[in-house]
């Protein structure tokens, strides 16, 4: 039988030579299939003067029925076939599915288990779990119970090198799926049945689970692997620390205490951690915040001898840049310098990006020449990072031509650089330059995103050209990206800002027919110029229409309809509005509430107000200065500067401050009643404060001036009006 086991160009042959190929055979042919296995081996046998180095088609049908032959003839014909030849066109290309609708579940599980132990003693891995994954992908389809599977598979007579092969790909497979059920199932099954696990699927599985944050798993499989073996090496304390000190979010953090127990463990048993060891425990010290700590221990390993590399170095420097420590990240760099370790793109990119974000550009772009002359090749983010420190310091010359020297360094550009750049000069209002940079991105094959259009609509606003900035707008929406409300806000405000109120209004009919839903920014722009231009009939109007695109008014338009009304001096037309509001359920934020408290106190209903001014107090709304000097203008207005001067002691009790304008109102109410040594009083206060004056002021004390005949009076606050630069009318 065996005479045809060594063809020159078989692959077993190439692969084992004669005694390792007669040693397969005999492993492969001990599985529990034996009788009709051997039957049909022996006929495949027979054929000598095949060449089983090519696939040919008639491999993979031989999977066919034949007339005259029991039902699993052909699939065992294969079978045989993959022992004598080990064609892994088999593994790659069979249907499981299809196999079990011609011979049934049973037949072909068997026959795919023989071929799954054929090629496990061969130790061809890629194909063991091809096949397995055609198993457990028809078992879940079909919802049958998968850890039947991996008993089945682990029951078979064969010898243990080829058991714990198929278990190793078991585990590694149901790992990589995240079937953890499973995967421990078969550790369990494997341990019944007197097989070993190899330490580096137990490694696998740990490190799947610990991704997964599967904690109780992974506490119990490496107390299970410390009693029951095999015993963790150096690259299971490493994924189990890793573990601990990479907790993901959502859980209760880092457990850096267990970590550093994980390191004792280590040095009782007598293990030695290696530099990733250590790399990830100062991982953990970093995570947890204490980089000090984590700083010196990296000090003392380098004292004690023990190895230590970049990475340490590198997480403690991304530590202190994190939190803004940047001298003590550059300290740490210059001692791993110091200590005969060289710097890479990470720690200098790091540092680089640190320096850019925190304004000091300079340092930044020393490093980056320091990266250069190291002879390490920056990638395209450490360029970018330092293109938005110049950029945002406002440095866009420099910028531009560093720009220019990463292309003539052969480092390809992308968006996000052109992107910095396209920003900076928009926010200058350098549009032309900005619009040269967009040519150029197109010419070097890179399509502008959403972001290089908004900076280009954003700029345009910022300078005015309400225009070129819509015909951005409509290359954006061609090029297929959805502007986002804020964009046609931006244009909306602009256009109402030059009052060009109806170019706005169809700025917002564009947005509804895009499907952008226009929000209560967009239309407050324009009930806002409306009300300035005095046009309060078609700013009302403006409320039908918000309704009909199914955004209801908020305080806020409500409050610049109730201002505009105010000061059209129609304090009845804006208490009717204020009322409105109550009533279709808005409550009035401070702001409205001082509106009304103003449009009261100038209508003279002081009672009103005043009441009003409570029932905020008793509603727990915060009283701010603004409300606290409406109030008292209104009680200076009506006279009653009792009532005004309590107020004022009280604004300063709930540490609100008064402004010019408080001190103003009080000091025009008690001139007007002659109380001018309180006047006095109120003016030195101001002066000890150092609250600016403003044109107001004067003008009251002016009047009072004239009032009095104080002629110089009059001249000495025209000099000291002249002297604080406020002009006079």
């Amino acid at each position: 039988m065996g005479g045809c086991f060594f063809v020159r160009n078989s692959p077993l042959f190439l692969k084992f030579g004669v005694c390792g190929t007669l040693k397969f055979r005999r492993s492969c042919t001990a599985v529990n299939y034996s009788n009709i296995f051997r039957n049909f081996y022996s006929r495949v046998s027979a054929v000598e003067d095949c060449d089983y180095s090519s696939s040919s088609e008639s491999e993979i049908n031989v999977l066919a029925v034949k007339s005259g032959e029991c039902r699993s003839t052909g699939l065992y014909f294969a079978v045989a076939r993959v022992l004598k030849t080990l064609n892994v066109r088999i593994a790659r290309d069979v249907c499981f599915s299809a196999t079990v609708e011609k011979y049934g579940f049973d037949q072909s599980f068997s026959a795919f288990n023989m071929l799954m132990h054929i090629y496990a003693r061969a130790e061809m891995e890629t194909e063991v779990y091809a096949l397995l994954r055609k198993i457990v992908y028809y078992c879940q389809k079909a919802e049958l119970n998968l850890f039947g599977v991996s008993h089945a598979l682990l029951c078979c007579d064969s010898d243990e090198e080829g058991l714990n092969f198929v278990l190793n790909v078991l585990v590694k497979f149901f790992a990589l799926n995240l079937l953890f059920e499973n995967a421990l199932a078969a550790v369990a099954q494997a341990r019944k049945l007197g097989i070993r696990p190899s330490i580096q699927s137990f490694n696998l599985l740990l490190k799947h689970l610990g991704e997964a944050n599967e904690r109780e798993s992974v506490r119990t499989l490496f107390r299970e692997m410390k009693s029951c073996g095999p015993f963790p090496d150096v690259q299971t304390y490493e994924v189990v620390m890793s573990f601990y000190c990479r907790m993901p979010r959502g859980t209760d953090g880092v457990y850096i205490e267990k970590a550093s127990s994980f390191m004792k463990e280590m040095e009782i048993v007598g293990i030695s951690p290696s530099v990733v060891t250590y790399g990830t425990f100062v991982l953990g010290l970093c995570r947890v915040g204490a980089l000090e700590v984590a700083w010196c221990y990296i000090r003392g390993l380098k004292c004690n001898g023990h190895p230590c590399d970049c990475y340490c170095y590198t997480v403690v420097i991304h530590g202190f840049v994190k939190i803004g420590e940047l001298d003590k990240a550059m300290q740490v760099f210059r001692e791993m310098k110091s200590s005969g370790i060289a710097g890479n793109v990470y720690s200098y990119s790091i540092l680089i990006e640190g320096f850019c974000r925190y304004g000091n550009v300079e340092i930044g772009l020393s490093l980056l020449e320091e990266m250069e002359r190291c002879n390490i090749k920056p990638p395209i983010i450490t360029y970018s990072s330092v293109l938005k420190g110049l950029s945002r310091n406002g440095f866009m010359e420099i910028a531009l031509n560093l720009f220019k020297k990463i292309g003539a360094s052969g480092c390809e550009y992308d968006t996000r650089a052109y992107n910095i750049l396209i920003a900076g000069f928009s926010e200058q209002g350098d549009m032309e330059s900005a619009n040269r940079l967009i040519e150029d991105m197109m010419d070097n094959n890179l399509a502008p995103d959403y972001f290089s259009y908004e900076s280009m609509i954003v700029g345009f606003c910022k300078i005015g050209s309400c225009n070129k900035a819509l015909n951005f707008l409509d290359i954006m929406v061609e090029a297929g990206f959805l502007p986002r409300p804020y964009l046609f806000n931006r244009i909306v405000h602009e256009y109402c800002s030059k009052g060009q109120v109806e170019q706005a209004l169809e700025l917002i009919d564009k947005m509804t027919i895009l499907g952008v839903s226009p929000n209560v920014f967009t239309y407050s722009a324009v009930v806002n110029r409306l009300c300035k231009e005095h046009k309060l009939r078609k700013a009302l109007e403006v409320i039908p229409v918000m309704l009909k695109s199914n955004q209801p008014p908020n305080d806020v338009i409500y409050s610049i309809l109730i201002d505009g009304l105010a000061k059209q001096a129609s304090p009845g037309k804006a208490l009717v509005l204020y009322t409105r509001m109550l009533k279709v359920g808005i409550c009035p934020d401070v702001i409205t509430l001082t509106i009304l408290i103003n449009v009261l106190g100038y209508a003279g209903r002081v009672g009103e107000a005043y009441k009003l001014f409570r029932e905020m107090n008793s509603e727990g709304i915060d009283l701010d200065n603004y409300v606290y000097t409406s109030m008292i203008a209104a009680f200076c207005r009506n006279g009653d500067m009792t009532k005004a001067w309590n107020l004022f002691q009280e604004m300063t009790r709930e540490g609100a401050s008064p402004s010019v304008v408080t001190y103003t109102c009080l000091i025009d109410g008690f001139l007007k009643i002659r109380r001018t040594d309180i006047a006095d009083m109120l003016i030195n206060e101001m002066n000890r404060k150092t609250i600016c004056h403003d044109l107001v002021f004067y003008r009251v004390l002016l009047r009072e001036c004239q009032t009095l005949r104080n002629v110089d009076r009059a001249q000495h606050l025209f000099v000291e009006m002249k002297n604080r630069g406020i002009i006079t009318d």
